[in-house]
């Protein structure tokens, strides 16, 4: 089977393929872990040059599309490119790419397309109509966890018969590696010492967290927070609730941004891993602690539902729920679940490999049923 995978986005201008794989991983990542599952699979990424390469056997072509302004004008472009050598599932990364994707279909209506979720939104009521006729040109479209596709459902924006896939959005390469020297190397202490990484905003709710830390510290004298983030909007708000409770202020450190390798040897170090998401397409800060081995703490909803098993390996608490946060970092300080145990469970499901027999599978799903249409 044949695979081509499509990257509409265009790519940052004037920079080198080498350089490019450096900033988006994710662009080798997910070809060679699908490729590594069985089907040939090639790339076709939107850019600003016209140029065809070959990395660890899989074939790249950036395409320059700035020529063509609307998006049903780079779709028809592309289905031409494709139609000299038609593959057997064209997978597209972004929702947001369906009129592009319904362009393609007019011009090669036996070729199954996959549209792959990326924290994409539903669009304005003003739009669904054409977005529902976009949508009846896809075969199928894959989120994180089918929950996902609800809020694109209620909107009607998705016909009844379209397949919904359950696969993450990527994975990750870190591994446990050694806590002991991980701990010399970070300065981390406490017991336990639990990670946070992510922006201080409020989808990612450092406040709530802040205080179900509190109660964790009542508790245990010993715990510690670090917090790596990025953008900090409420960065006086948390230093605010910091200073004025007593059983978390000197135990909270606020490391900001720190270079993507030092968030590993972080994770290594860390004994729990805690979020306050409201809301995530996918959680690359989660796969990354699980490939660590590290025992997750995190939000109900169902990105971390979907990557946790369900809850089978960490705790999992109500959004906004400080006491219930509490409780759930408490509960498993005291019980931790086994890094080997939460390591197994991520090479199972989550892993690169695995990601690349799910997405297989999926292809095969939708290969088997055009020959059957056909």
């Amino acid at each position: 089977m044949r695979v081509v995978q499509l990257n509409l986005h265009p790519a940052p201008a004037g920079l080198p393929p080498a350089e490019l794989f450096l900033q988006w991983p994710t662009l080798a990542d997910i070809p060679e872990a699908v490729a590594a599952g069985g089907p040939r699979v090639s790339v076709v990424q939107a850019a600003d040059h016209d140029t065809r390469l070959v990395r660890n056997g899989i074939e790249y072509r950036f395409v320059d599309l700035r020529a063509y302004a609307s998006p049903r004008a780079r779709g028809r472009h592309v289905a031409s490119l494709l139609r000299g050598n038609l593959p057997d599932v064209l997978h597209i990364h972004s929702l947001a790419c369906a009129e592009g994707a319904f362009a393609i279909a007019q011009l090669l209506p036996s070729l199954p397309i996959v549209l792959q979720d990326h924290a994409d939104r539903v669009p304005s009521w003003w739009r669904r109509p054409v977005w529902r006729r976009w949508m009846r040109s896809v075969d199928a479209v894959a989120f994180t966890a089918p929950a996902l596709a609800h809020r694109f459902e209620a909107a009607g924006l998705f016909p009844p018969m379209l397949r919904v896939f359950a696969i993450p959005e990527s994975s990750s390469r870190f591994t446990p590696g050694n806590v002991e020297a991980a701990r010399a190397s970070t300065g981390l202490t406490g017991s336990p010492a639990v990670l946070w990484v992510g922006h201080l905003n409020d989808n990612k709710d450092p406040l709530t967290v802040l205080d179900g830390f509190a109660l964790l510290a009542a508790e245990m004298p010993e715990a510690r927070l670090y917090c790596v983030f990025g953008s900090a909007p409420l960065s006086e708000a948390v230093q605010a609730r910091i200073e004025a409770d007593d059983r978390v202020r000197g135990r909270v450190h606020l490391l900001g941004r720190v270079p993507h390798a030092q968030v590993e040897t972080l994770m290594r170090a860390a004994d729990l891993f805690v979020s306050g998401s409201h809301a995530e397409s996918c959680g690359f800060a989660l796969l990354e602690a699980m490939a660590c081995g590290l025992t997750p703490v995190v939000t109900d909803i169902p990105s971390f539902r979907e990557l946790t098993g369900n809850g089978a390996v960490g705790r999992l608490y109500p959004v906004g729920d400080s006491a219930r946060c509490g409780a759930a970092l408490i509960n498993a300080a005291r019980k931790r679940t086994p890094r080997e145990l939460v390591r197994e469970h991520f090479q199972a499901r989550l892993a690169f490999p695995a990601l690349g027999r799910r997405w297989a599978a999926a292809y095969t799903q939708l290969d088997t049923a055009r020959r059957l249409r056909a």
